[in-house]
């Protein structure tokens, strides 16, 4: 194989790209509009929660933990009645009734000072847990408030948590969610436009007039994975600059690592458009393998939620899928700061997905250019 014919393939399609602005609009425009969608929906916080207190405590503590609940996450409003509370949870009118219980204060200013016959002093926050978001927002406003108010008192909790992160310390949802809208804009756009592009070139004869040249099946495969690993970088280094500039994510490793990755995850797209085009003599038929290609990455390939989440049955089909190992790489590098000693499974796993694509690549080629 020369590498001077498959450079030669890989200029071919930057030229070709040079006049057909929809495509690169396409490279362009997708992945930022992706990430910007996805990003405005998951990175906003959860604000104006309805709730109902009930305050039934004759002592000081109870105000003074409502006082301090987060009145920009949780909307408070007053009854008397636990019952009347808990029918509007029911009734869908509010998302979680907070009750202190009589002898609030007294209970614990007691448990504080040691004495065993104290009663017990617990605050029930009834919520609606349909909405997990919501419900987890809710309870983190009131562990929140009673952690506040026992810090002003000047006493102390009987137990406390030291929560130093090892890793992502500060870090938002939105640190998270990047990386893997990241790898999933660059392996679909990528799959789609490869596979989209070869079924262009079988249906207009260029592989035809191919096979009257001396260029051979596996140059025309690098090229094509040349051409779309730095199409798949251009895509990451825009996508990092809207992340760092708009979203203001955490990058604590190289960014230049990240690239790396997702030229890898690029070259590996290419080869698996490349193979799927041999199932597909038209365009139309192209497009039938999109549910196929986006569905599983978008479920399976720990984008939106880590694999260790996915139901145990499930779990073995993420590996199959290269993004996974993709995300997970660049999530090291961008949050923990990993270098290429600590992700190069990942990176192996990569390379072997681009060497099994691109040997199956060039065999369906051999066999249609006969």
């Amino acid at each position: 194989m020369k590498f001077s014919r498959a450079f030669a393939i890989t200029k071919r399609i930057f030229k070709g790209l040079r006049h057909d602005r929809r495509t690169v609009a396409l490279i362009v425009i997708a992945p930022l509009l992706a990430m910007s969608i996805f990003g405005i929906a998951f990175s906003g916080s959860v604000t104006d929660v309805g709730v109902v207190v009930v305050n039934l405590d004759e002592g000081p503590l109870a105000a003074r933990i409502v006082s301090n609940l987060d009145e920009d996450t949780l909307d408070i409003r007053y009854t008397d009645s636990e019952k009347d509370a808990v029918e509007e949870v029911e009734n869908g009118e509010t998302w979680a009734a907070i009750v202190f219980p009589q002898d609030f204060t007294t209970n614990v200013m007691a448990k504080l000072e040691g004495n065993p016959a104290a009663g017990d002093a617990p605050i029930s926050v009834r919520a609606d847990d349909s909405n997990v978001n919501v419900a987890t927002a809710i309870k983190k406003a009131v562990r929140d408030a009673v952690t506040t108010t026992m810090s002003q008192l000047g006493r102390e909790m009987p137990i406390t948590i030291d929560d130093s992160p090892v890793y992502g310390k500060g870090a938002e949802f939105i640190d998270f969610f990047v990386p893997g809208i990241m790898a999933f804009a660059v392996f679909i756009l990528t799959t789609l436009l490869t596979l989209l592009s070869f079924v262009g070139e079988r249906t207009s004869g260029t592989l035809e007039r191919l096979r009257a040249s001396p260029i051979r099946e596996s140059e025309i495969v690098v090229g094509y994975a040349m051409a779309f690993g730095i199409i798949g970088m251009l895509q990451a280094s825009l996508l990092l600059i809207v992340a760092t500039l708009v979203f203001k994510i955490t990058i604590v490793g190289n960014p230049f690592l990240a690239y790396i990755i997702v030229a890898l995850l690029a070259a590996v797209s290419v080869n698996l458009g490349i193979l799927l085009s041999s199932a597909a003599k038209r365009e139309a038929q192209a497009i039938q393998f999109f549910p196929f290609i986006t569905l599983p990455t978008f479920l399976l390939a720990g984008i939106f939620w880590p694999v260790e989440a996915i139901p145990s049955v499930l779990r073995p089909l993420s590996y199959l899928i290269p993004p996974t190992y993709a995300v997970e790489a660049m999530r090291s590098v961008i949050l923990r700061g990993w270098g290429l000693g600590d992700i190069w499974l990942e990176i192996v796993a990569l390379l072997a997905f681009g060497l099994v694509f691109l040997a199956l690549s060039v065999r369906s080629l051999q066999r249609e250019m006969g």
